[in-house]
């Protein structure tokens, strides 16, 4: 099992790269081809970029800056205050103050029948006025030359939504690990996606830039009131929309600063895991069972001394290999990913975490407000 494992992930990984850079894009193929498939007589596109933000002092000055320093592009920054409590709401109005390109909206009181962020999205989208939309997190850093290469390879592959993977800064080894392994597990949508597989679907918070039109035609945040994983459902409504997405490992092009820790990741995935097992108990259950079973097996093969638990053991090591390909790709030492295997389990652990305080609370509580599971359930796009 852990050798089939290993081997759909390097097959996976075949497909699974970062964002090219400005040089190994096609000469001929510019950014602003994307907006109507031909020349625009060198006019940059203009791009609206929507940050949806919740007492985020400590990390949005920076985010809208590094919005603000994108190459290439005609930028619209549209920042959503959704009821900040700190220092937020202050540091928006003067970044709106000093710079045109700035423009903030503040939520004071969250509608019936909506979530905190995909209110928020909703109300910066409606704005925009760009011909496409950027919605990245609050705290998410981006490189100045990352929009520029999104819309050239949007240009280049005829793709209508880019996203990439959130480049944590872990600050422990064991939490380097649960990313190369969350970004194994993940390879395979990544690979789905880039090959145009008629049933994958992606999308991920920490940069999803998707056309205006198609936003529109796929019926946008409108349509995901009460999605938990927002993020990924937005990259299912525009494959259904027949609309292509490439997608790649984000890394330094789009720094997030959340997940630093092993321990870090397990609370901040309380209220997306059981989300996307769509709050079924039955999987959650078989995937802990199993999980168990396979990994408790290999484990204890080098204490039981025979051949096959000795080859059980080798086997789930095996998982290392690709978390080690993936770790050259971030520019990490591959010496953590020697530690992936291990975190397999924990990741399960973290879903089974998720069902159980979710299940305990009889909901999700998110941005300060609480949303019963009754009501997320119905709101689900299936």
């Amino acid at each position: 099992m852990f050798v089939a494992m290993t081997v759909v992930a390097l097959i996976n990984l075949r497909y699974v790269r970062r964002l090219p850079t400005l040089s190994a894009l096609p000469a001929n193929r510019r950014a602003e081809e994307s907006t109507s498939g031909g020349d625009t007589g060198g006019a940059a596109v203009r791009c609206s970029v929507v940050v949806a933000a919740r007492d985020e002092a400590a990390r949005i000055e920076e985010t809208v800056r590094r919005i603000l320093a994108q190459q290439g592009v005609s930028i619209e920054a549209i920042v959503i205050d959704d009821r900040s409590a700190d220092e937020t709401k202050e540091i928006l109005q003067r970044l709106a103050s000093a710079d045109s390109r700035v423009r903030t909206v503040r939520v004071e009181t969250l509608p019936e029948g909506w979530l905190g962020k995909c209110h928020a999205c909703h109300v910066g989208a409606s704005v925009a006025t760009g011909e496409w939309i950027l919605f990245i997190d609050a705290d998410c850093w981006l490189m100045p030359d990352v929009l520029a290469r999104a819309l050239c390879v949007a240009a280049s592959e005829g793709a209508d939504h880019i996203t990439l993977t959130p480049g944590v800064v872990p600050q422990t080894c064991g939490a380097r690990a649960w990313h190369l392994a969350l970004l194994t597990r993940l390879a395979s949508r990544v690979a789905g996606v880039n090959r145009d597989h008629p049933r994958a679907h992606l999308g991920l918070g920490a940069f999803n830039l998707v056309r205006a039109a198609a936003y529109m035609d796929c019926g946008g945040y409108e349509a995901l009131r009460l999605t938990v994983l927002d993020d990924v459902t937005l990259g299912l409504l525009l494959h259904r929309a027949g609309r292509r997405t490439r997608a790649f490992i984000g890394a330094v092009d789009a720094e997030c600063h959340w997940g630093t820790t092993v321990r870090g990741m397990i609370k901040i995935m309380e209220k997306n895991y059981f989300a996307a097992a769509k709050f079924r108990v039955g999987p959650v259950v078989a995937m802990g069972l199993f999980t168990a079973l396979l990994f408790g097996t290999a484990l204890a093969g080098p204490w039981v001394g025979t051949p096959d638990g000795v080859a059980a053991a080798v086997a789930l090591w095996t998982l290392a290999l690709p978390a080690a390909i993936l770790a050259r790709r971030l520019g990490w030492s591959s010496r953590c990913a020697a530690l992936a295997p291990l975190l397999y389990p924990v990741l399960v652990y973290a879903v089974i975490n998720s069902a159980v305080v979710t299940l305990r609370q009889g909901g999700v509580r998110w941005r300060d407000t609480f949303y019963p599971l009754d009501i997320l359930r119905n709101g689900m796009v299936e």
